[in-house]
Protein backbone atom coordinates (compact mmCIF):
# COMPACT_ATOMS: atom_id res chain seq x y z
CA UNK A 1 0.00 0.00 0.00
CA UNK A 2 1.27 3.41 -0.71
CA UNK A 3 0.60 6.78 0.30
CA UNK A 4 1.08 10.15 -2.06
CA UNK A 5 1.31 13.65 -0.56
CA UNK A 6 0.02 13.62 3.32
CA UNK A 7 1.21 16.58 5.38
CA UNK A 8 3.29 16.45 8.14
CA UNK A 9 4.92 19.28 10.47
CA UNK A 10 8.10 19.35 11.25
CA UNK A 11 7.78 21.54 13.85
CA UNK A 12 4.91 21.06 15.40
CA UNK A 13 5.13 22.89 18.58
CA UNK A 14 5.24 26.04 16.37
CA UNK A 15 0.96 25.54 15.94
CA UNK A 16 0.34 26.27 19.42
CA UNK A 17 1.33 30.11 19.10
CA UNK A 18 -2.29 29.79 16.79
CA UNK A 19 -3.81 30.08 20.38
CA UNK A 20 -2.96 33.98 20.55
CA UNK A 21 -5.11 34.37 17.21
CA UNK A 22 -8.41 34.22 19.75
CA UNK A 23 -6.90 36.64 22.44
CA UNK A 24 -5.71 38.95 19.74
CA UNK A 25 -9.04 39.38 18.36
CA UNK A 26 -10.88 39.69 21.92
CA UNK A 27 -8.31 42.62 22.85
CA UNK A 28 -9.40 43.89 19.16
CA UNK A 29 -13.17 43.95 19.51
CA UNK A 30 -12.78 45.47 23.55
CA UNK A 31 -10.31 48.36 22.20
CA UNK A 32 -12.69 49.50 19.65
CA UNK A 33 -15.78 49.25 22.21
CA UNK A 34 -14.10 51.43 24.30
CA UNK A 35 -12.75 53.71 21.52
CA UNK A 36 -14.14 57.50 21.94
CA UNK A 37 -14.88 60.12 19.14
CA UNK A 38 -12.15 62.64 18.86
CA UNK A 39 -14.67 65.11 18.17
CA UNK A 40 -18.19 65.16 20.41
CA UNK A 41 -21.14 66.93 19.42
CA UNK A 42 -24.52 67.09 20.94
CA UNK A 43 -26.66 65.23 19.15
CA UNK A 44 -25.93 62.80 15.58
CA UNK A 45 -29.85 63.14 14.08
CA UNK A 46 -28.59 65.24 10.97
CA UNK A 47 -25.75 62.34 10.47
CA UNK A 48 -28.19 59.05 10.36
CA UNK A 49 -29.32 59.52 7.04
CA UNK A 50 -25.45 60.02 5.70
CA UNK A 51 -24.26 57.47 3.21
CA UNK A 52 -21.17 55.26 4.62
CA UNK A 53 -17.50 55.55 2.83
CA UNK A 54 -15.43 52.84 2.08
CA UNK A 55 -13.20 53.88 4.91
CA UNK A 56 -16.12 52.50 7.51
CA UNK A 57 -16.40 49.09 5.72
CA UNK A 58 -12.26 49.20 5.31
CA UNK A 59 -12.10 50.08 8.84
CA UNK A 60 -11.68 46.61 10.44
CA UNK A 61 -9.66 44.85 7.24
CA UNK A 62 -6.31 45.68 8.37
CA UNK A 63 -6.65 44.32 11.83
CA UNK A 64 -7.98 41.29 9.58
CA UNK A 65 -5.17 40.67 7.32
CA UNK A 66 -2.67 40.96 10.47
CA UNK A 67 -4.30 37.76 11.78
CA UNK A 68 -4.03 36.16 8.55
CA UNK A 69 -0.43 37.05 7.93
CA UNK A 70 0.24 35.73 11.73
CA UNK A 71 -1.36 32.84 11.05
CA UNK A 72 0.23 32.02 8.32
CA UNK A 73 3.82 33.08 9.97
CA UNK A 74 3.09 30.26 12.69
CA UNK A 75 1.96 27.60 9.84
CA UNK A 76 4.96 28.42 7.87
CA UNK A 77 7.61 28.07 11.06
CA UNK A 78 5.76 24.63 11.74
CA UNK A 79 7.49 23.80 8.41
CA UNK A 80 4.50 22.01 6.61
CA UNK A 81 6.14 19.26 4.55
CA UNK A 82 4.47 16.98 1.82
CA UNK A 83 5.17 13.35 2.59
CA UNK A 84 5.54 10.42 -0.46
CA UNK A 85 5.82 7.42 1.45
CA UNK A 86 5.06 3.67 0.96
CA UNK A 87 4.13 1.01 4.30
CA UNK A 88 5.89 -1.91 4.81
CA UNK A 89 4.78 -4.46 1.53
CA UNK A 90 6.28 -7.74 0.38
CA UNK A 91 7.77 -7.98 -2.63
CA UNK A 92 9.29 -11.10 -4.38
CA UNK A 93 13.12 -11.55 -3.93
CA UNK A 94 16.54 -12.24 -2.20
CA UNK A 95 19.19 -10.09 -0.59
CA UNK A 96 21.95 -10.37 -2.53
CA UNK A 97 26.02 -8.96 -1.82
CA UNK A 98 28.27 -8.29 -4.87
CA UNK A 99 31.89 -8.82 -3.20
CA UNK A 100 33.98 -7.08 -6.02
CA UNK A 101 37.62 -7.19 -6.21
CA UNK A 102 39.13 -4.13 -7.24
CA UNK A 103 42.90 -4.85 -6.81
CA UNK A 104 45.44 -3.83 -9.54
CA UNK A 105 45.50 -6.83 -11.40
CA UNK A 106 41.59 -6.03 -12.35
CA UNK A 107 43.25 -3.42 -14.96
CA UNK A 108 44.17 -6.09 -17.04
CA UNK A 109 42.56 -6.15 -20.91
CA UNK A 110 41.67 -9.45 -21.13
CA UNK A 111 38.19 -7.70 -21.07
CA UNK A 112 36.61 -5.10 -22.87
CA UNK A 113 37.89 -2.24 -22.08
CA UNK A 114 39.60 -3.98 -18.94
CA UNK A 115 38.58 -6.80 -16.20
CA UNK A 116 36.57 -4.06 -13.95
CA UNK A 117 35.05 -1.85 -16.40
CA UNK A 118 33.13 -5.03 -17.45
CA UNK A 119 32.33 -6.33 -14.14
CA UNK A 120 31.28 -3.00 -13.23
CA UNK A 121 29.42 -3.24 -16.71
CA UNK A 122 27.97 -6.16 -16.53
CA UNK A 123 26.89 -5.98 -12.87
CA UNK A 124 24.97 -2.79 -13.34
CA UNK A 125 22.66 -4.78 -16.05
CA UNK A 126 22.11 -7.72 -13.70
CA UNK A 127 21.21 -5.24 -10.76
CA UNK A 128 18.74 -3.31 -13.07
CA UNK A 129 17.59 -6.47 -13.63
CA UNK A 130 16.05 -7.07 -10.61
CA UNK A 131 14.10 -4.87 -9.23
CA UNK A 132 12.54 -6.53 -6.39
CA UNK A 133 15.96 -7.24 -4.60
CA UNK A 134 17.96 -5.67 -1.91
CA UNK A 135 21.05 -5.00 -3.09
CA UNK A 136 24.08 -4.19 -1.89
CA UNK A 137 28.19 -3.70 -2.75
CA UNK A 138 31.11 -4.87 -1.02
CA UNK A 139 34.79 -3.74 -2.62
CA UNK A 140 38.14 -5.38 -1.81
CA UNK A 141 41.81 -5.55 -2.42
CA UNK A 142 44.59 -4.80 0.43
CA UNK A 143 41.34 -4.59 2.74
CA UNK A 144 37.82 -4.42 2.34
CA UNK A 145 34.72 -1.95 2.70
CA UNK A 146 31.15 -1.68 2.23
CA UNK A 147 30.56 0.29 -0.93
CA UNK A 148 26.70 0.60 -0.57
CA UNK A 149 24.72 -1.54 2.22
CA UNK A 150 21.09 -3.23 1.23
CA UNK A 151 19.14 -1.01 -0.51
CA UNK A 152 16.08 -1.35 -2.83
CA UNK A 153 17.59 2.26 -4.51
CA UNK A 154 18.89 0.91 -7.87
CA UNK A 155 19.98 4.33 -9.22
CA UNK A 156 22.01 4.94 -5.80
CA UNK A 157 23.20 1.32 -5.80
CA UNK A 158 24.66 1.47 -9.64
CA UNK A 159 25.81 5.20 -9.28
CA UNK A 160 27.89 4.35 -6.47
CA UNK A 161 29.17 0.81 -8.46
CA UNK A 162 30.04 2.79 -11.44
CA UNK A 163 31.99 5.60 -9.34
CA UNK A 164 34.33 1.98 -7.83
CA UNK A 165 38.08 2.80 -8.90
CA UNK A 166 41.11 0.46 -8.69
CA UNK A 167 43.59 2.50 -5.92
CA UNK A 168 40.37 3.10 -3.97
CA UNK A 169 42.32 1.30 -1.06
CA UNK A 170 45.51 -0.41 -0.63
CA UNK A 171 46.44 -3.09 -3.01
CA UNK A 172 46.31 -6.92 -2.63
CA UNK A 173 43.56 -9.30 -2.29
CA UNK A 174 42.33 -10.35 0.65
CA UNK A 175 39.57 -12.09 -0.38
CA UNK A 176 38.22 -13.77 3.38
CA UNK A 177 38.22 -10.04 3.96
CA UNK A 178 35.96 -9.26 1.16
CA UNK A 179 33.58 -12.08 2.19
CA UNK A 180 33.52 -11.41 5.40
CA UNK A 181 32.30 -7.82 4.74
CA UNK A 182 29.87 -9.50 2.33
CA UNK A 183 28.56 -11.45 5.06
CA UNK A 184 28.27 -9.10 7.82
CA UNK A 185 25.67 -7.02 5.36
CA UNK A 186 23.97 -9.98 5.25
CA UNK A 187 23.70 -11.93 8.29
CA UNK A 188 20.88 -9.79 10.13
CA UNK A 189 18.93 -9.91 7.23
CA UNK A 190 15.39 -11.64 7.35
CA UNK A 191 15.55 -12.66 4.28
CA UNK A 192 15.05 -16.77 3.60
CA UNK A 193 17.35 -16.44 0.83
CA UNK A 194 20.39 -14.39 1.09
CA UNK A 195 23.44 -14.70 -1.42
CA UNK A 196 26.80 -13.38 -1.87
CA UNK A 197 28.64 -12.80 -5.56
CA UNK A 198 32.14 -12.97 -5.29
CA UNK A 199 34.23 -11.97 -7.89
CA UNK A 200 37.93 -11.64 -7.95
CA UNK A 201 41.20 -12.52 -10.60
CA UNK A 202 43.49 -13.26 -8.28
CA UNK A 203 44.82 -15.22 -5.36
CA UNK A 204 43.93 -14.43 -1.52
CA UNK A 205 47.31 -12.90 -0.08
CA UNK A 206 46.11 -10.14 2.29
CA UNK A 207 43.87 -9.48 5.12
CA UNK A 208 43.14 -11.01 8.37
CA UNK A 209 40.42 -13.70 7.52
CA UNK A 210 40.98 -16.14 5.60
CA UNK A 211 38.73 -17.26 2.64
CA UNK A 212 37.64 -20.32 4.12
CA UNK A 213 36.93 -19.30 7.37
CA UNK A 214 34.55 -16.90 5.71
CA UNK A 215 32.99 -19.66 4.15
CA UNK A 216 32.28 -21.20 6.98
CA UNK A 217 30.60 -18.04 8.70
CA UNK A 218 28.65 -17.70 5.24
CA UNK A 219 27.67 -21.12 5.59
CA UNK A 220 26.89 -20.68 9.56
CA UNK A 221 23.88 -18.16 8.76
CA UNK A 222 22.81 -20.26 5.87
CA UNK A 223 24.38 -17.75 3.18
CA UNK A 224 24.67 -19.00 -0.10
CA UNK A 225 27.96 -17.85 -1.92
CA UNK A 226 28.77 -17.70 -5.28
CA UNK A 227 32.30 -17.52 -6.72
CA UNK A 228 33.39 -16.05 -10.08
CA UNK A 229 36.81 -16.29 -11.42
CA UNK A 230 37.47 -13.29 -14.12
CA UNK A 231 40.53 -13.33 -16.58
CA UNK A 232 41.51 -15.37 -19.38
CA UNK A 233 43.47 -18.33 -19.59
CA UNK A 234 47.33 -18.46 -19.93
CA UNK A 235 48.55 -14.60 -19.82
CA UNK A 236 46.60 -11.66 -20.12
CA UNK A 237 47.75 -7.63 -21.53
CA UNK A 238 48.63 -5.45 -18.92
CA UNK A 239 49.40 -2.03 -18.52
CA UNK A 240 52.69 -1.50 -16.66
CA UNK A 241 54.69 1.32 -15.45
CA UNK A 242 58.03 1.35 -16.96
CA UNK A 243 60.89 3.49 -16.98
CA UNK A 244 59.29 4.61 -21.37
CA UNK A 245 55.60 5.37 -19.80
CA UNK A 246 53.05 2.84 -19.68
CA UNK A 247 53.25 -0.29 -21.83
CA UNK A 248 50.96 -3.13 -22.22
CA UNK A 249 52.74 -6.48 -20.85
CA UNK A 250 51.80 -10.21 -20.89
CA UNK A 251 50.92 -11.21 -17.68
CA UNK A 252 50.27 -14.32 -16.09
CA UNK A 253 46.66 -14.94 -14.43
CA UNK A 254 46.62 -16.77 -11.60
CA UNK A 255 43.23 -17.21 -9.89
CA UNK A 256 42.82 -19.74 -6.96
CA UNK A 257 40.31 -21.97 -8.37
CA UNK A 258 40.13 -24.39 -6.09
CA UNK A 259 39.70 -22.37 -3.14
CA UNK A 260 36.82 -20.48 -4.92
CA UNK A 261 35.33 -24.14 -5.70
CA UNK A 262 35.64 -24.95 -2.20
CA UNK A 263 33.81 -21.89 -0.99
CA UNK A 264 31.29 -22.36 -3.49
CA UNK A 265 30.60 -26.49 -2.11
CA UNK A 266 30.30 -24.99 1.47
CA UNK A 267 28.04 -22.42 0.99
CA UNK A 268 25.98 -25.07 -1.28
CA UNK A 269 26.59 -22.02 -3.71
CA UNK A 270 28.41 -22.46 -7.30
CA UNK A 271 31.84 -21.34 -9.16
CA UNK A 272 31.71 -20.10 -12.53
CA UNK A 273 34.87 -19.16 -14.51
CA UNK A 274 34.65 -16.09 -16.86
CA UNK A 275 36.73 -15.95 -19.35
CA UNK A 276 35.28 -12.53 -21.59
CA UNK A 277 32.94 -10.29 -21.14
CA UNK A 278 30.11 -12.06 -23.01
CA UNK A 279 30.94 -15.70 -20.51
CA UNK A 280 30.65 -12.71 -17.57
CA UNK A 281 26.93 -12.01 -19.18
CA UNK A 282 25.73 -15.21 -19.14
CA UNK A 283 27.09 -16.01 -15.45
CA UNK A 284 25.26 -13.34 -14.80
CA UNK A 285 22.63 -14.72 -16.79
CA UNK A 286 22.79 -18.08 -14.74
CA UNK A 287 22.59 -16.41 -11.50
CA UNK A 288 19.56 -14.35 -12.22
CA UNK A 289 17.53 -17.53 -11.93
CA UNK A 290 18.00 -18.18 -8.61
CA UNK A 291 14.94 -18.99 -6.62
CA UNK A 292 13.04 -15.63 -5.36
CA UNK A 293 11.32 -15.23 -2.12
CA UNK A 294 9.15 -12.91 -0.53
CA UNK A 295 10.95 -10.29 1.60
CA UNK A 296 9.45 -7.31 3.16
CA UNK A 297 10.59 -3.96 1.88
CA UNK A 298 10.63 -0.77 3.62
CA UNK A 299 10.92 2.02 1.25
CA UNK A 300 12.21 5.29 2.10
CA UNK A 301 9.83 8.68 2.86
CA UNK A 302 10.63 11.54 0.70
CA UNK A 303 9.74 14.92 2.31
CA UNK A 304 9.32 18.58 0.59
CA UNK A 305 9.08 21.95 2.37
CA UNK A 306 5.59 23.26 1.68
CA UNK A 307 6.33 26.46 3.60
CA UNK A 308 6.84 28.88 0.76
CA UNK A 309 3.09 29.75 0.59
CA UNK A 310 2.60 30.44 4.23
CA UNK A 311 5.12 32.66 3.75
CA UNK A 312 4.32 34.71 0.67
CA UNK A 313 0.39 34.58 1.54
CA UNK A 314 1.59 36.16 4.58
CA UNK A 315 3.61 38.52 3.07
CA UNK A 316 1.06 39.67 0.70
CA UNK A 317 -1.37 40.35 3.93
CA UNK A 318 1.27 42.86 5.74
CA UNK A 319 1.74 44.38 1.87
CA UNK A 320 -1.68 44.68 1.44
CA UNK A 321 -2.34 46.33 5.33
CA UNK A 322 0.91 48.36 5.16
CA UNK A 323 -1.26 49.85 1.67
CA UNK A 324 -4.38 50.45 3.14
CA UNK A 325 -3.18 52.16 6.32
CA UNK A 326 -1.28 54.29 3.93
CA UNK A 327 -3.51 55.28 1.06
CA UNK A 328 -6.91 54.68 1.62
CA UNK A 329 -7.35 54.36 5.78
CA UNK A 330 -4.61 57.49 6.23
CA UNK A 331 -5.67 59.71 9.20
CA UNK A 332 -4.84 63.09 8.93
CA UNK A 333 -3.73 64.89 12.33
Amino acid sequence: MYGYNDIIFAQPKFLWLLLLLPLLVAWYIFVTNRRKATLQISSIGGLLGAKKGMRYYLQHVPFGLCCVALACIFFALARPQSTTKSESVYTEGIDIVIALDISGSMLARDFTPDRLQAAKDIGTQFVADRPNDRMGLVVFAGESFTQCPLTTDRVTLINLMKDVECGMIEDGTAIGNGLATAVARLKDSKSVSRVVILLTDGVNNRGEVAPLTAAEIAKTYGIRVYTIGIGTIGTAPYPAMTPFGVQIQQVPVEIDEDMLHKIAEMTDGKYFRATSNTKLLEIYGEINKLERDKVEVDSLIRHKEEYTPFALIALGCLFLELLLRMAVLRRIP
